[in-house]
């Protein structure tokens, strides 16, 4: 409360210094802080907290995943506006007609920070390296649909009966998006990973033919492959790694990105441009200064004292946030995060898809926002922030959501059982859930359970299938529209269920057809599991979950800072970023 109280305070005293000046009406500032440029191409960013290592392999959240997209380069870059794929080592790519196969292109220039030139046995090698750290390694179910890769419970090892697909309802519904696997038929050579389900080797689908093309297959179609592999997992260490053995931040480390580490003190990191940067002519910067900051409070007031250009994850309370909105430098962006509830689709008569979307756009997902979250989050009306289809939108509808549940044979609720909604011990959730029951109540006339759980028992209660609706959070980890989908809908339990293909006509829930009373239950797969139907428009139809709203991250960003874009991934590159030193305020 005493940082609340003194961040508060701290803003509404400037407000206060700003507005009040004289007896005529005063002009309001129009930045937090107005601080003149610096005269050099030095940038100044607090964000969070000093790195805890520089291992692509282990870097989860910022600051450890800004610094590595700093010192380091994958085959691709992302777009920071639009989030579309740059080329970075790769200078082009490639797929096969079924988009399973693809093949990058690497520049010849490109060069670690000791000179030697960077190949695509870099790239197999340190990919290699991901799939031998397993479960430690942060976000290694990012590399899930490469061929040979498989994802490994975090604290068992599956054995093949955890691959058979499991209906008894009892123990939890099944994802409707299985697990990509390795296809027998697969054939890459030059692997010696053994599988550890018996002697038979795993094809390992990352090769390089030469020393400047890479090639990587996969087990299911991935048109965002591209976006994918500009997340900071994907970039190549040097060698074998062993310089990163000891898991800190030090300034030896060798890196390939544009900028090198230079310094290092209990202030923060000092990046210098790298000497052997590929395109070291277009980086705008010669210096980066990256901050460690211990609290809100502190970083504020030494944006204030012009001794930062820059602010990002940092903890602001709603109190400070609203504050702070009026000036032009304070930035705000929908971040990639999802809040939503699970249903069991098992179970009846939840297994019915008309009484799943019934639920789902009885909703009013701007009132939650508005209402219980103060206005700092944004309606989830689907199930990604970002490049998701825009004709594919879950549609606040409540007559037609009658209109579904009678279908179902509930006519205004009758018959239709308590639903159990089990939530975690949050009073802000907890607002949440008993504001949405109060909705089902008024357009569907059902009545809800509001179950509290601890955290921890939240889980088991998944597992155990001991729920209608379920409260989860997902954090996206990129922009791939496949792995973010699978992100979403990661299995308490052995897959069993792969989704129909998206419809076309509009209603309630656009881009899906009309109700077929004998094609609302659930469905077994074809045999071979996962295909290409994981997209976001298949999950809006299907409703194994429904969206409720994402979290809001937020920046203060100087007016003389130009390049600097926070986006959906809370992914700036410091390649895009210059100083104006002969900006001038208005």
């Amino acid at each position: 409360m005493r940082r609340i109280f003194v961040c508060a305070l701290a803003i509404a005293s400037q407000l206060v210094l700003i507005s009040c000046g004289g007896l005529e009406k005063p002009q309001s500032e129009p930045y937090y802080a107005g601080t003149a440029p610096p005269r050099k191409q030095e940038f100044r960013w607090s964000n969070g907290r000093m790195p805890k290592n520089l291992d692509p392999a282990l870097a989860a959240v910022p600051p450890e995943t800004d610094v590595i997209r700093a010192v380091y380069e994958g085959l691709t870059e992302l777009d920071t506006r639009t989030l579309e794929p740059m080329p970075a080592v790769a200078e082009k790519w490639t797929a096969t007609a079924d988009l399973r196969t693809w093949t990058f292109q690497l520049r010849n220039n490109a060069r670690w920070s000791n000179g030697r030139s960077v190949t695509a046995e870099d790239f197999v090698r340190s990919w290699k390296r991901v799939e031998e750290f397993g479960a430690a390694a942060t976000n290694r179910e990012l590399m899930a649909n490469i061929v040979g890769f498989e994802i490994r419970k975090r604290e068992a090892v599956p054995t093949p009966s955890d691959l058979i697909p499991n209906t008894n309802v009892e123990r939890g519904p099944q994802s409707p998006f299985p697990i990509p696997t390795r296809s027998p038929s697969t054939t890459i050579e030059n692997s010696n990973v053994r599988s550890e389900f018996g002697p038979e080797p795993i094809f390992f689908g990352v090769s390089a033919p030469d020393a400047l093309t890479l090639r990587v297959s996969l087990t299911v179609p991935d048109k965002d492959f591209p976006r994918l592999v500009a997340h900071p997992m994907f970039r190549p260490v040097f060698d074998d790694g062993s310089g990163l053995a000891t898991r800190s931040v030090t300034k030896d480390v060798v890196t390939n990105g544009a900028f090198r580490v230079a310094s290092i003190d209990p202030e923060g990191i000092m990046l210098l441009r790298s000497e052997n940067y590929w395109n070291r002519e277009a980086v705008k910067l010669e210096s980066a200064k990256l901050v460690s900051s211990k609290n809100s409070e502190q970083v504020l007031a030494a944006y204030r004292a012009g001794e930062i250009d820059a602010i990002t994850n940092a903890e602001f309370e709603p109190l400070a946030l609203k504050l702070l909105e009026p000036f032009e430098d304070f930035r705000r962006r929908t971040h990639a995060a999802l809040n939503f509830y699970e249903i069991n689709h098992g179970k009846t008569p939840f297994d019915d898809r008309r009484v799943r979307e019934a639920l789902a756009i009885s909703i009013e997902r701007e009132r939650l926002t508005e209402g219980q979250m103060d206005g700092l989050t944004t309606p989830a009306l689907a199930f990604l922030p970002f490049s998701g289809d825009p004709t594919t939108r879950i549609v606040h509808d409540k007559e037609r959501a009658a209109d579904l549940l009678e279908e179902a044979g509930f006519a205004n609720g009758s018959g239709f059982p308590v639903v159990r909604l089990v939530v975690n011990r949050n009073d802000t959730q907890q607002r949440v859930a008993r504001a949405v029951a109060r909705m089902w109540k008024q357009s569907l006339n059902i009545n809800t359970e509001v179950v509290v759980k601890e955290p921890a028992d939240l889980e088991i209660a998944r597992t155990a299938g001991d729920y209608d609706l379920i409260r989860r959070n997902v954090v996206y980890a990129s922009a791939d529209e496949l792995m973010s989908i699978l992100t979403i809908f990661k299995p308490a339990e052995a897959p069993s269920r792969t989704p129909r293909a998206a419809p076309q006509t509009a209603g309630g829930v656009e881009a899906r057809p009309a109700p077929n009373p004998s094609d609302d239950r659930e469905t077994q797969p074809p045999a071979g599991g996962v295909d290409s139907t994981m997209t976001e428009a298949n999950a809006v139809y299907e409703l194994w979950a429904i969206p409720l709203y994402f979290p809001t991250s937020y920046s203060l960003v100087k007016p003389y800072v130009a390049g600097f874009e926070m986006n959906s991934l809370d992914a700036p590159l410091l390649t895009q970023v210059s100083i104006d030193s002969n900006w001038q305020p208005k």
